[in-house]
């Protein structure tokens, strides 16, 4: 980005009930990546955006056993997906070993994303993953929703 010209970011933010499943959580956010371009210009970026909002949100939900609070916020270079949920406890990457059904979100997360972070929240903690702009540009217009 120029040094002269003005940060534009761009967000969606929603509310998931532990009822309500991932699969809502990634319909939600592939619409609003689609929003970005990306779905044409980068399938696999998305699908790696999709993957790791699955596993954000299945984490908030069994571990924490909260709401999870997605948040998107784009900011021309790169694709913030932050899950917020009620527990104080910071995710800690394990090796779940070969048989272990679960335990490896956090392993994927890392996989996927360019840099991910998790920190404690006044109300809980949240878990954000960067991704970083396909080379071709987003639409330089976007709506909200």
């Amino acid at each position: 980005m120029a040094k002269d010209s003005p940060l534009k970011a761009v967000g969606w933010a929603r509310s998931l009930p532990v009822s309500s499943g991932v699969k809502v959580a990634r319909e939600w956010t592939r619409t609003h990546v689609a929003a970005l371009g990306w779905t044409q210009t980068a399938p696999e970026l998305v699908d790696s955006i999709l993957l790791a909002v699955s596993e954000l949100v299945t984490n908030a939900h069994v571990h924490a056993r909260s709401a999870a609070q997605l948040i998107l916020t784009w900011d021309e270079e790169c694709l913030h997906v932050t899950v917020h949920d009620a527990s104080p406890h910071l995710p800690e990457p394990r090796d779940p070993g070969d048989s272990a059904p679960g335990g490896r979100g956090l392993l994927l997360v890392d996989a996927l994303a360019d840099s991910w972070e998790a920190y404690r929240c006044p109300r809980g903690k949240s878990v954000t993953a960067c991704f970083q702009a396909p080379t071709s540009p987003a639409p330089e217009a976007m709506s909200s929703g």
